[in-house]
């Protein structure tokens, strides 16, 4: 189809028209000369086009007035989404780091000398994703530094909201060598909402020293470790100067590509989510200094059988805790306002398919405090969950069988009293129902989780509920800690880790099923803080 008309119509001509595509000469019309006369009379007019170039002008002046306000307008309405949208995770006031009050977390590289003897060899991996897939992917390299008789180069960890996706080793190594924050300190000084670009992902995210946060004090069982100023290690391999032909690279394209065993004869399955099999003992004979390795993440990634090998794993992994004095402090320090034996709860609903399924989720830790731990009967819990109006189902929900595995005692009703306890709900009257009134911390990522309908079943049925923002005044303490690297402010940073360290405590702990996060917080930090040994997976 033409994207032009096929007619034009216009004012014509006044000696030439347009018919069917011909043009028709058209002679003027002519007067007499004697009537004439009396045209020269009149009274001599404007020629049309100079009336046509005033009112031009006319429009041409609106037109850019206009305009202008158009313009003002868009830059008002630009700059007012811009501090809308920075606004949020800017601090309006950046405290001086001369100030007194102000503790800093150090953020240590190269804790050894920058001369290495040529014999040392080295280990190192690519940290991606959130912080408990790097942790496992740390534990794992500990334990191959170990096996193999190697240095473990270890990357910071990397905190925030904004985590970095698994991609191929190659695209990885690139990902992280430009993901630090190296010549933007100056983002941190900035006393205004307006940012410059370079500074827009400043206080999303920071870096952190992982013998800040864990217990990885030398032991005879760990392999001597070097802390990396950032998660490529690229600086640490130009330090080295170390030939070509004295780095082995294992690159991985999968998240599951290569899984590492201690023995040939293995009567694990055939059929297993890894592609390839690299065998421990063959790893330790490669001369090479350094043996670059890809991502490190998950629990089944070491296939060891061997009991020694084994037992270094849980000794790695039982020092896994979070250990940092000033979150031990507080955590501490909550546990005793609550002042009784609580129960504990973490919820998770903030991302991805949690969120999706978070009416299901909610019920499923609802029925396992409900009727697993505090072993109401299914007809009673039935009852409650419709009174509390938590679901209007008349099924029982089947939990999956984890939620029963012993990790946790069933404590007798004696050893639980809410006490005094200042609740924020009326305590249950009747005796059979005082189960309920026994403390219930819920550590969730849900933003203000106190205000959402989405717990108010939670709180019906427990009504001595508490959450972290419970405890503002205990927690005020994390507003002092800045982090050396980066001069951000680690507040929001360390909320959800102490949420897990608090719930931990617990007497009981009821996780969201699929969180590695609440497997963490029941297999390591609440069987840690109650003296038991942890749950090993893989």
């Amino acid at each position: 189809m033409s994207r032009f008309p096929t007619s034009v119509k216009g004012c014509d001509s006044p000696s030439v028209t347009m018919e069917k595509g011909r043009y028709r000469m058209r002679a003027p019309s002519t007067v007499p000369l004697a009537d004439s006369s009396h045209l020269l009379k009149q009274p001599t007019l404007k020629h049309p086009r100079t009336r046509s170039r005033g009112g031009i002008s006319s429009l041409m002046a609106a037109l850019v007035v206009l305009l202008a306000l158009a313009c003002l307008a868009s830059f008002g309405f630009a700059y007012y989404l811009f501090t809308m949208r920075w606004g949020a995770t800017i601090p309006h006031t950046i405290p001086d780091p001369a100030d007194p009050n102000i503790q800093v977390i150090p953020f240590n590289s190269f804790h050894r000398s920058p001369q290495y003897p040529a014999s040392e060899k080295f280990i190192s991996y690519l940290p991606h994703s959130g912080l408990h897939n790097q942790r496992i992917a740390l534990e794992n390299a500990i334990v191959l530094g170990a096996l193999t008789n190697r240095t473990v180069l270890v990357p910071p960890i990397r905190l925030g909201s904004k985590p970095l996706r698994y991609v191929n080793s190659d695209s990885l190594q690139h990902t992280l060598a430009i993901s630090g924050k190296t010549g933007l300190r100056h983002c941190s000084q900035i006393r205004t909402q307006f940012m410059p670009p370079e500074c827009f992902d400043y206080f999303h995210y920071t870096h952190i020293s992982p013998w800040w946060l864990f217990n990885l004090a030398p032991s005879n069982t760990s392999p001597p470790l070097i802390y990396l100023d950032d998660l490529s290690g690229l600086s640490m391999r130009r330090r080295l100067q170390l030939p070509i032909s004295d780095i082995l690279t294992l690159r991985d394209s999968t998240p599951y590509h290569y899984r590492f065993m201690d023995t040939m004869i293995d009567t694990t399955p055939l059929k297993h989510k890894y592609t390839e099999i690299v065998y421990i003992p063959d790893l330790a004979q490669y001369p090479h200094r350094l043996i670059e390795l890809g991502t490190l993440f998950g629990s089944s990634r070491l296939r060891l059988r061997d009991r020694d090998n084994r037992q270094i794993r849980t000794q790695i992994r039982q020092r896994m805790e979070f250990s940092s004095p000033q979150l031990v402090e507080i955590a501490d320090a909550i546990e005793m306002a609550i002042g009784a034996p609580y129960l504990g709860a973490h919820v998770r609903l903030g991302d991805g398919s949690f969120r999706a399924n978070g009416g299901d989720n909610l019920r499923q830790v609802w029925w396992k405090l409900v009727h697993e731990i505090l072993q109401f009967n299914i007809s009673d819990t039935l009852r409650f969950e419709r009174t509390f109006q938590m679901s209007t189902s008349t099924e029982p929900f089947k939990t999956s069988s984890s939620a029963a595995n012993n990790s946790w005692p069933h404590f007798p009703l004696a050893h639980f009293s809410s006490g005094n306890l200042r609740c924020r709900g009326h305590r249950h009257p009747s005796a059979h129902m005082d189960r309920l009134n026994i403390p219930l911390f819920i550590a969730t990522d849900v933003k203000n989780p106190t205000t959402d309908p989405s717990f108010l079943g939670f709180l019906r049925t427990f009504p001595c509920s508490f959450f972290l923002a419970d405890f503002a005044a205990h927690t005020r303490g994390l507003d002092r800690l800045r982090n050396e690297y980066d001069g951000t402010a680690m507040r929001p940073f360390l909320l959800p880790l102490l949420d897990a360290m608090v719930v931990g405590r617990a007497s009981v702990v009821a996780g969201t099923d699929g969180s590695t996060f609440s497997r963490f917080i029941q297999d390591v930090l609440w069987r840690r803080h109650h003296g038991l040994s942890i749950v090993e997976r893989g």
